[in-house]
C-alpha cells in the first residue's frame, strides 16, 4: 500500500482542533505571505494589515496580455520566477507611499524594473480576470517592455483600480466582500500541518510556496483548517467560506517554473471531493487549505487590523466534516 493510503484514515475527515473561543489557541500564525504582483512570487512577512480587499498590495497587480487577459502561472509558469519587493515600511501600520516609493521587480536575465507607487496613470480600459472584467491603472511602456521581453510575447503591467473599481466575492459564499485580482476570495489559510501530512505521502517534499496561501498556522492537526468555520487571529474574525479547490499552480516548481505531476497526482488519492465529500456532488476537484474573509475589512477604516507571527488562533466555531463545509 503507499504512503498515501497508509495515512488516508487519520486525514480523511482533517482532525479537528476542536472549538476554542476561550482558552488554549488551536494553532498560532508561522507565516504571511503577500503576492503583489498576481502569480508571481510572494513575500514573506513578519505582519501585514488588513484592508478592504485582504492584505495590503496582495494581488494589486497583473501581467496582461494584448487584449487585456489575465496571464497566470497556468498558462505562463515561468511568471513563477519574477520576484517583487515593496519599499522599507510597505507593510507597517499606517504607512503611505510617496513619490519616491518603488515596487521593485527582478526575474532572470533581466535588469530590475522599478514601478512607482504614487504616478500618473493611463487607462486600460478592457481587463479582465475570470469573470470580472474592467478598467485598470496601465503602469506604462517600460514595465509592459519588460514583461514582454521576460514572457516573450505582448504583455502589459496593469494595477487595479481601487478607488473607483469593486470586484465582489462570489455572494454565494460571502455578503459584501470584495478583492482585487486574487482568483476568488481575499485570504487563503493553510497549516504547517497539513503540508507535512501531503509531503509524507510524497517521494519529494515541496515547500508550501506551491499552494500560496496568505496565511500558514502551525500548531494544529492535518487539515484541520478544512473544518474552520470562524476563527480568531488575535483579535480579527475570519470566516471559513469555501475549501479552495486547486489547479494546475501547485505542480509547477515555484525555483524553476517547470510544471510536474505532483502533488496533484498524490493528494487525489486523499483530498479529492470524491474521498472528502462523498455525498456530494463530484466535480473532480482536489483540495488544500480554506477561503476565508475578515469581518474587520468590512470597516471604513482598517487601522490597527495587523496580522502578524506568533498570533494565536482560536477557533470559535467548526463544520462538522468536508462533507457539511461549502466547497
Amino acid at each position: 500500500m503507499d504512503k498515501a493510503k497508509s495515512i488516508l484514515s487519520s486525514l480523511l475527515f482533517g482532525g479537528g482542533a476542536g472549538a476554542s473561543g476561550q482558552g488554549e489557541p488551536a494553532a498560532v500564525v508561522s507565516s504571511i505571505f503577500v503576492y503583489p504582483i498576481k502569480s508571481c512570487r510572494g513575500i514573506s512577512l513578519s505582519q501585514a494589515p488588513v484592508s478592504p480587499t485582504g492584505f495590503r498590495w496582495d494581488r494589486q497587480w497583473l501581467v496582461v496580455n494584448s487584449k487585456g487577459r489575465a496571464y497566470t502561472q497556468r498558462v505562463e509558469p515561468k511568471l513563477a520566477l519574477v520576484e517583487i519587493e515593496m519599499p522599507n515600511g510597505a507593510f507597517d501600520e499606517g504607512w503611505e507611499p510617496t513619490v519616491d516609493s518603488y515596487m521593485v521587480i527582478k526575474a532572470p536575465d533581466m535588469d530590475p524594473l522599478k514601478v512607482p507607487l504614487v504616478a500618473e496613470h493611463a487607462m486600460a480600459n478592457e481587463v479582465s480576470v475570470w469573470e470580472w472584467s474592467g478598467p485598470a491603472h496601465d503602469e506604462g511602456d517600460k514595465a509592459a517592455d519588460w514583461f514582454s521581453s521576460f514572457l516573450g510575447k505582448p504583455s502589459r503591467l496593469v494595477r487595479f483600480r481601487t478607488s473607483s473599481e469593486i470586484r465582489p466575492v462570489d455572494v454565494k459564499y460571502a455578503q459584501g466582500y470584495k478583492l482585487t485580482f486574487a482568483d476568488g476570495y481575499p485570504f487563503l489559510v493553510a497549516s504547517q500541518g497539513s503540508l507535512n501530512a501531503v509531503n509524507e505521502a510524497l517521494h519529494e517534499p515541496i515547500n508550501i510556496n506551491r499552494f500560496r496561501p496568505n496565511i500558514l498556522v502551525d500548531g494544529c492537526n492535518p487539515f484541520s483548517e478544512d473544518l474552520w468555520k470562524d476563527i480568531k487571529i488575535d483579535n480579527l474574525t475570519f470566516h471559513g467560506v469555501k475549501l479552495c479547490a486547486r489547479c494546475k499552480v501547485p505542480t509547477i516548481n515555484q525555483e524553476n517554473g517547470i510544471a510536474g505531476t505532483e502533488p496533484t497526482e498524490t493528494m487525489v488519492k486523499f483530498r479529492s471531493d470524491h474521498v472528502l465529500r462523498p455525498t456530494r456532488k463530484q466535480k473532480g476537484q482536489v483540495y488544500f487549505g480554506q477561503n476565508m474573509v475578515c469581518q474587520e475589512s468590512l470597516r471604513k477604516t482598517t487601522r490597527e487590523n495587523l496580522v502578524k507571527v506568533g498570533d494565536p488562533v482560536f477557533v470559535l466555531k467548526e463544520y462538522a466534516s468536508c462533507d457539511d463545509a461549502p466547497a
